[in-house]
């Protein structure tokens, strides 16, 4: 590539501006730093926005028995203790103060009669405690966030694709990537880096993820140095669309099983009842009566004490449940099982979830109204990612940070609906603050070594060079990786799967090296695919490695040969480093859980 690049230096660059990245963006600027904005598409166009159902915040507005103390639990057990507790803390104690201070910056919640944010109920939580506007809320949030990032003086870089971290011995300097529209590199220097890109859903076909999700923040700081941490822990979204095939996966948030929907079967059966643990069996309602009583309750608006529906248990669970369903021959026509919210008022239905209703009608040709929806389970959500501090967002390189579903330790070994959003706010202020702090104690913009990005810009322009006749198709490659993840290291994993899918995920990472591609570089969608599978390889590989190290069955993590929980890595948590030019695979002791918090949890 002949073109010299181009340069911007900031003193915090956050790439990905979802709403872990914007709120990150916004706090550096606040504490006085010059701060650079990255984002691989538009700015707006965010995953985040898919986030329908609410933020979880133990606010008190629709039962005021919800505190930070029984959020904390509530979080813990989901995660079946796996989280770092620390950050779990700090989520529980501060998630209320980010969302009233959203509200501060402009965002339109629900409300209650008499006027508060009004709170709804999801799986895994106590209480009714998501914030919401509708079933749209992560929309809300980004509008909300990229408003305030605006008016805060940010510089945005727009349809820029990061492909390489610059780093010296010391600490990461800089990020090198190239501009989508026209093809030519860029290059910024920085005194800290926030990455805040996501998740890795496009490792898998079925996914409710946007294209952005292809891993490229987990990737880019394995190859930086950084730690990978619970790779094995993918969520399955209990509920995504199964028909028509075009939008196979499209999430269908949990909000309407918060709202009072119903599974059964192809037989009309109520199946959850079956599937809830045996240990949790007396937090659900035991009979449909009692179910109808919470549901009618919640849609009142009144406080009560029936025990919630069983399709409100946590999300790996009701995955579980749903995927075993099809498996043994009780699923629906295309594949999946029936969601019905039809028996409640079609006033009602349109008004909490005016999404829901417009993508069924418009997509599927179904009135949720007036008939059940089809779902199935869908890839999510990654529980692990990047290790950091739990304070700082720091993660085990010198200058370089991770904030949102790139990082680890928040979630344990499952993440409860409603918490990703909370998380953005608390960790995100957090690590945007500790980023310019950091910044700041630098007198200058690091020096980036010539020769790296000389290196960086050969690599980028690798692929366009003329190949052999065993020249390889990225997208060829990219259908092979999602379906080596898809078959081997799905919901249910077994040695032999894995195994077999080590092997498969190393022949397509030696492919790779033979990727060429024709065409100039100006929106050349697939040289960004090039990366793009690159770096679902590297992620890829490490949920294989990872959920073949960990021989037990824990939260999303399901082995069929070893499917009870061992206590020996009941406070162990999995790391992937790179040494030389291999994936090695280690573990880590969590955190040590204080008195005081392990009383919260200590009726498990």
């Amino acid at each position: 590539m002949s073109d010299a690049p181009e340069r911007y230096p900031h003193d915090v660059l956050v790439i990905g501006a979802g709403g872990a990245g914007l709120r990150a963006a916004i706090e550096a600027a606040d504490k006085g730093a010059s701060v650079g904005l990255v984002c691989k598409s538009l700015l707006g166009k965010a995953h985040t926005v898919m986030a329908e159902g609410g933020m979880a915040a133990a606010l008190g507005h629709v039962d005021d028995r919800d505190s930070w103390q029984v959020h904390f639990r509530d979080t813990m057990v989901g995660g079946k203790l796996l989280n770092n507790p620390r950050m779990a803390e700090l989520h529980a104690k501060e998630a209320p103060d980010r969302v009233r201070e959203l509200e501060l910056w402009g965002a339109v919640f629900d409300r209650t009669r008499d006027g508060r944010i009004l709170q709804r109920p999801f799986g895994g939580h106590t209480y009714p405690r998501l914030a919401h506007v509708g079933d749209r809320t992560g929309l809300e949030m980004i509008r909300t966030l990229q408003d305030r990032a605006v008016a805060s003086g940010i510089k945005v870089y727009m349809e820029c694709t990061i492909t390489h971290l610059l780093s010296r011995p010391d600490r990461v300097k800089g990020a090198f990537g190239y501009w989508r529209t026209t093809g030519r590199p860029v290059v910024f220097p920085a005194k800290s880096i926030v990455l805040a890109t996501g998740g890795i859903g496009r490792a898998y076909q079925v996914t409710s993820n946007s294209w952005e999700y292809s891993g490229d923040g987990q990737a880019l700081a394995y190859l930086a140095g950084a730690e990978l941490m619970d790779m094995e822990f993918v969520q399955f979204h209990p509920t995504g669309m199964v028909w028509p095939p075009g939008v196979r996966g499209l999430l269908v948030t949990e909000a309407v099983r918060g709202e009072g929907g119903i599974l059964r079967n192809k037989d009309g059966e109520r199946f959850m009842w079956k599937y809830l643990p045996e240990d949790r069996r007396n937090e659900y309602a035991a009979t449909d009566e009692e179910a109808q009583h919470w549901v009618d309750a919640q849609s009142a608006g009144l406080t009560t004490d029936a025990r919630r529906p069983p399709e409100l248990s946590t999300r790996d669970n009701v995955a579980r449940a749903i995927y075993t369903e099809v498996r043994e021959g009780r699923g629906s026509p295309h594949g999946g099982v029936f969601l019905d919210i039809s028996y409640l008022p079609p006033d009602h239905v349109r008004r909490k979830l005016p999404s829901m209703y417009e993508q069924f009608k418009e997509l599927a040709d179904v009135d949720i109204t007036t008939g059940p929806m089809e779902v199935g389970p869908t890839t999510h959500y990654m529980m692990g990612g990047i290790r950091v501090d739990a304070e700082t967002g720091a993660t085990t390189r010198a200058g370089l940070y991770a904030v949102g579903e790139v990082s680890a330790g928040m979630h344990g070994a499952n993440r409860l609906g409603g918490n990703s959003l909370s998380d953005l706010l608390v960790f995100g202020q957090r690590t945007g603050q500790a980023a310019a702090a950091s910044a700041a104690e630098q007198s200058e913009v690091p020096y980036v070594d010539p020769q790296a990005i000389q290196t960086a810009a050969r690599e980028l322009a690798a692929p366009f060079e003329a190949g052999s006749a065993a020249s390889e198709d990225p997208y060829r490659l990219h259908e092979a990786l999602q379906a080596t993840m898809g078959s081997l290291v799905g919901i249910f994993r077994t040695e032999d799967d894995l195994d077999q899918a080590i092997r498969e995920l190393t022949d397509l990472r030696a492919r790779w090296d033979q990727v060429r591609i024709g065409g100039g570089r100006a929106y050349n969608p697939g040289w960004g695919l090039v990366y793009e599978v690159r770096n679902m390889l590297i992620v890829s590989e490490a949920v294989a490695r990872s959920a073949k190290a960990r021989r037990e069955s824990r939260g999303a993590h399901s082995r069929i040969d070893f499917p009870d929980p061992d206590p020996a890595w009941a406070k162990k948590n999995t790391v992937a480093r790179l040494a030389g030019d291999k994936m090695k695979i280690a573990t880590t002791p969590l955190p040590v859980l204080p008195d005081e918090l392990r009383q919260l949890i200590s009726t498990e």
